[in-house]
């Protein structure tokens, strides 16, 4: 039995190690050109401690009313809950981070490598402060160039923002629909309720359609 176990976690690192590789290699021509690294450090900064995601929680709450109260209950329950599942997996893998690192004005890492946290946190809160399917679709691009930058950076393995955003995807979604429960009255919840309450077109011929010619 414990042979069988340490198979498959040497065939599991195996596979892990042949992607990073594969992926790596893709991005290796992207480095040390100045644009494109910039832009990288940025895109991470702005995912740092959740300074991005904090900005459009801001901008949700701008006016008093259940938006508001929808945006700080996301943001925190985001923040904390990606924290906390990040914190606990990351203790229990202890990868190591690559070797090399980007040099690059970013935060040196101080945490094990998988997973990702800044990929865990930004898709967490990128589903979770959603309130359409274009606001998801905006916020899952920057959560993807989010992780496309932390591996541009050597901050992560690719496999480490994989795992990173599939947990951070799973936990938003779970989170999404409590938050929803708890926050009622958002203009997502009075959208639905105005399509809800839209009465049906009348279709074929009723009673006042007929007129009667005079004989």
């Amino acid at each position: 039995m414990t042979t069988s176990v340490s198979d498959s976690s040497s065939t599991y690192s195996t596979a892990a190690s042949a992607i990073d590789a594969a992926v790596d290699s893709a991005f290796e021509p992207l480095r040390g050109k100045p644009a494109v690294d910039r832009a990288a450090a940025v895109v991470s900064n702005l995912a740092d401690y959740g300074l991005v995601w904090v900005l459009l929680a801001a901008f949700k709450a701008r006016r008093r009313g259940p938006d508001r109260r929808r945006a700080v209950v996301g943001l925190g329950a985001a923040g904390l809950s990606s924290l906390v599942v990040s914190r606990v997996v990351k203790a229990a893998v202890e990868r190591q981070r690559p070797d090399d690192h980007l040099d690059a004005a970013v935060r040196a890492p101080s945490t094990s490598s998988f997973p990702s946290g800044h990929t865990l946190a930004a898709f967490c809160t990128a589903f979770v402060l959603s309130e359409s399917d274009a606001q998801t679709a905006a916020n899952v691009a920057f959560a993807s160039a989010v992780a496309a930058s932390r591996v541009h950076l050597r901050a992560h393995h690719p496999t480490d923002v994989v795992g990173g955003a599939a947990i951070g995807s799973v936990l938003g979604l779970g989170l999404k629909p409590i938050v929803d429960l708890v926050t009622p009255g958002t203009r997502r919840g009075r959208r639905r309720g105005r399509r809800r309450e839209r009465p049906a077109r009348s279709t074929g011929m009723g009673r006042r359609d007929v007129v009667l010619e005079p004989l």
